[in-house]
């Protein structure tokens, strides 16, 4: 993962970023010294959303498959929460 510092962005400004992201998928944002922002190319976080829909749609089969899901109306389903 690339890196640069929120003073690179204040006097480069994209073009830092378009550095940055020339030698990897995401660069890492300091400020202060420290990590705080991740910036990717639109590209990769479209990948990356699709990755975690993909994974989240593998936990949802595997719930189903070992029975761990309810099926009832929305009616009832508000019942049961109000019940907790």
């Amino acid at each position: 993962m690339s890196r640069l510092s929120a003073n690179d962005l204040k006097t480069k400004g994209i073009s830092a970023i378009e550095f940055a992201l020339s030698s990897a998928p995401e660069a890492m944002v300091s400020v202060r010294g420290k990590d705080k922002f991740v910036v990717m190319d639109i590209a990769h976080y479209h990948y990356l959303r699709e990755c975690e829909l993909d994974a989240a749609l593998a936990q949802t089969r595997a719930d189903l498959a070992a029975g761990r899901a309810v099926q009832e109306s929305p009616e009832a389903h508000l019942a049961r929460l109000d019940a907790l």
